[in-house]
């Protein structure tokens, strides 16, 4: 990967005028040249055996890069969803880390923050464990609000900040409504199991399901069980529940998704394609 960033960093001064975006020659241009970029990359990834794009669709590129001729003013909508202990997670926050390094405008948000508040629930069982013994499935469609990711991530689309619900993750089940403020940036990225549902699917521009093997993601899952303030037996329970859960709800968006992602993808050369994305989109020199 070094030798990609290098061969474009010897050529980062042979920058070329940029076109003006308001018109649609302009982002004819803009669409061409992104093409070009993509394709490099995906062949580089190929070349590297790293393989981070496990597949991609046929005609994804060309519908992205019509999305962004025909509707400029949009923000770029990203859906990250897998099953638990996939690797999801990871690669937000590394993507998070190289948004403050970079200086990238980029936000992202979790759809956990959109699950329903359970701290009733929880409060007529003891915990969350005793909750799923008793036949609760936290997983399911229903237990989200849906219909106010759909209103809120319309409205960060069409670039207004929005004040999202706010899950807390210390075991309680409270999300407190408004509690989250979250910036309409150039770029959204949402990860998590819901944001393949209806109604949220189809607002996202890329939607990506990230892929790894049920063995590695065991290892991964049961290994935070510590995190969870679970025992051995309820992490096992745990377990059996999510691969169900990720089969029903989960599994059904793979077919669906633009680009299949590897889980096991080194984070070093992960950052490094991001960092290779920020300077082949930034390479423009400005009108005087």
């Amino acid at each position: 990967m070094n030798s990609l960033l290098e061969d474009f960093a010897a050529h980062k001064d042979d920058k070329i005028q940029k076109p003006n975006f308001d018109t649609r020659m302009g982002r004819e241009f803009l669409a061409f040249y992104l093409k070009t970029r993509f394709k490099q990359i995906i062949n580089w990834d190929k070349k590297t055996g790293q393989n981070l794009f496990l597949s991609i669709k046929d005609d994804f590129i060309e519908r992205f890069l019509d999305r962004l001729i025909n509707h400029p003013k949009e923000r770029i909508l990203i859906g990250i969803t897998g099953e638990s202990a996939s690797g999801k997670s990871t690669i937000c926050k590394e993507i998070s880390q190289n948004v403050e390094r970079l200086n990238l405008p980029v936000t992202i948000l979790s759809s956990d923050n959109y699950f329903n508040d359970i701290s009733h629930l929880i409060k007529k069982y003891g915990d969350f464990d005793k909750l799923r013994d008793a036949g609760y499935d936290v997983d399911a469609p229903e237990n989200f609000q849906l219909d106010l990711m759909a209103k809120n991530l319309a409205e960060l689309k069409s670039g207004c900040d929005i004040l999202a619900p706010k899950y807390l993750v210390n075991g309680t089940g409270v999300s407190i409504p408004a509690g989250l403020p979250v910036k309409s940036n150039k770029i959204i990225v949402v990860e998590g199991m819901a944001t393949m549902l209806e109604p949220v699917k189809n607002l996202f521009d890329i939607k990506i399901y990230v892929e790894i093997d049920d063995r590695i993601r065991k290892k991964r899952f049961i290994g935070r069980a510590k995190d969870r303030n679970q025992d051995k037996d309820n992490a096992q329970k745990h377990w059996e529940y999510v691969l169900r859960a990720g089969q029903k709800y989960v599994q059904p968006a793979k077919d669906e998704c633009d680009i299949i992602a590897s889980g096991e993808c080194d984070l070093e050369y992960f950052s490094k394609l991001l960092e290779y994305m920020n300077l082949a989109t930034n390479s423009f020199l400005e009108e005087n």
